[in-house]
């Protein structure tokens, strides 16, 4: 009985390592840029580090095809609304080939925001658009732009609301 126990003991120990060891996440911070973010899972690898000249940060999720994420900081007009932020956004990728304007919604983590989505083809295939508008105050607004294959992209939205969801801007 006393081994059976044992048995039973040694499996969730091994059960809750293997777990910690497949979940890890991994913080986004960089001194050349003022914001941070957590990437959920160890498939999303950098493929452009911010610089001095260049603050813009960009992944992509096991290969560009799957998943790129790319942010970027927008300074706009104080107080101008968040829809006409994404309709400038839109006018630049609605000649994309195949495009189609999804719908926008409401979005909240660190930052309230809204989320712009569109389908569009490339190279032949289906991709898709998700794009997060984060107003940190006032005059910034963050933009997270996310492409992709289409049905992956839809495989892996909890991953990139998270993302979203953990942006932050760095206290002074």
């Amino acid at each position: 009985m006393l081994q059976t126990h044992r048995i039973i003991l040694f499996v969730v120990v091994l059960a809750a390592a293997s777990l910690t060891v497949f979940s890890q996440s991994a913080t986004f911070s960089d001194p050349n840029v003022e914001y941070t973010f957590m990437l959920p899972e160890a498939a999303w690898k950098m493929i452009s580090k911010p610089s001095a000249t260049s603050p813009n940060v960009e992944y992509v999720y096991n290969d560009r095809r799957i998943a790129l994420l790319s942010v970027r900081k927008l300074s706009i007009p104080k107080d101008e609304p968040l829809s006409d932020v994404i309709h400038d956004e839109e006018a630049k990728v609605q000649f994309f080939q195949g495009f189609v304007a999804g719908k926008e919604e409401n979005f909240s983590g660190n930052f309230r925001g809204s989320v712009f989505n569109f389908e569009y083809v490339s190279s032949g295939r289906s991709n898709s658009g998700r794009y997060y508008f984060l107003r940190a105050n006032d005059t910034t607004v963050y933009v997270l732009r996310i492409t992709g294959d289409r049905d992956r992209l839809k495989s892996i939205r909890n991953q990139t609301d998270s993302i979203a969801r953990t942006f932050n801007v760095k206290l002074k």
